[in-house]
């Protein structure tokens, strides 16, 4: 939290995404590692789907309980939400060519695509953040460039600004914590990733509800705490990068991290998510992106209810657990 507050925002979100999708990658990793190729992909899915539905949901939420208008820097939404369009892509067309059996060795091609589609999504990652650091500047004198706001919230902001408490801990000791928190984290994966079948014998929950419902929960536990922190505060740039940006760094750079890992360890993992998953995803995407290409936060306070995100986020949870009941996926092979 402290280092949110003595970075810029732009940086801030990064490194809060940054840190907190560790959590996500060495799980990922580990679950490679003992071969539960489909428990990382949909691990993964259900860590986007609740950053781009329920942190951001409420994080609009809780600042509009707050304040009446708030705004946000639109020029890097639009990044984040086009870098999102094209990661969607990369799943899209090898879910795709195995849905449609077009393919010209049944699941040899779609292998070699989803790995040459992994290295271009890692090298435009990569070089979106570069465009990101270069430009810290220039974000950091528009912050509220695109948006209009009232005189009002200028002073409302003025007092934050004068009441806000100097940090508790410097930045290099935020970050020293951030990286013991994650090395815990490594630590305590191993028995989270075993306890997965037991659990779903245990409790009658397929895994792939805990793999997409479950685990992300306590994964973005920390995600929501800091994004209706800042958005309450009246930094919706913060909670923006928490959200959009910790799920384009899924998309963009964890997600192809697992399949060039996947291809280190010799296994099989591809970018091919089914055909019900990637539909899921795709639709939550172009939600995000229309909503943060067309709408301003005051448009989006006005226009369309104050709880739409969160809604859409129960209805795929209630989605996933009547798809989860009747289809059980496998690690190969198409559904029937």
């Amino acid at each position: 939290m402290n280092l949110n507050f003595e970075t810029i925002f732009a940086v801030g979100g990064l490194l809060n995404a940054t840190f907190g999708n560790a959590t996500e990658l060495i799980i990922s990793i580990y679950a490679l590692r003992t071969g539960r190729i489909r428990v990382v992909q949909l691990s993964l899915l259900g860590s986007l789907l609740s950053n781009l539905l329920f942190v951001l949901g409420i994080a609009f939420f809780s600042g509009g309980i707050v304040r009446k208008e708030q705004v946000f820097n639109k020029a890097t939404a639009v990044v984040d939400s086009g870098l999102l369009l094209m990661a969607v892509m990369g799943l899209l067309f090898p879910a795709s060519l195995h849905s449609t059996g077009t393919e010209v060795h049944l699941g040899v091609s779609e292998l070699a695509l989803s790995r040459v589609s992994s290295c271009v999504l890692l090298l435009a990652y990569v070089a979106s953040i570069i465009f990101q650091l270069k430009n810290i500047k220039h974000l950091e004198g528009n912050q509220h460039g695109e948006i209009l706001y009232s005189g009002d919230q200028d002073q409302d902001q003025d007092q934050d600004e004068e009441g806000e408490a100097p940090p508790e801990i410097s930045k290099w000791e935020s970050v020293i914590w951030l990286g013991i928190t994650a090395a815990a984290i490594s630590i305590l994966s191993e028995y989270l990733v075993d306890a997965i079948e037991g659990t779903s014998l245990a409790w009658g929950v397929p895994v792939a509800f805990i793999s997409v419902i479950l685990l992300p929960i306590g994964g973005n536990t920390a995600a929501v705490t800091t994004s209706v922190m800042f958005a309450m505060k009246d930094k919706l740039d913060v909670s923006l990068g928490v959200a959009i940006g910790s799920s384009t760094q899924i998309s963009m750079f964890i997600i192809p991290f697992c399949v060039v890992v996947g291809w280190i360890f010799g296994r099989p993992v591809d970018l091919n998510f089914q055909l019900f998953e990637t539909a899921t995803l795709f639709m939550t995407v172009l939600f995000v992106a229309f909503m943060m290409q067309w709408l301003q936060a005051i448009l989006y306070m006005k226009t369309l209810p104050p709880d739409t995100s969160l809604l859409l986020s129960k209805q795929q949870e209630l989605k996933q657990w009547y798809y989860s009941r009747i289809l059980k996926p496998r690690n190969t092979g198409r559904q029937k």
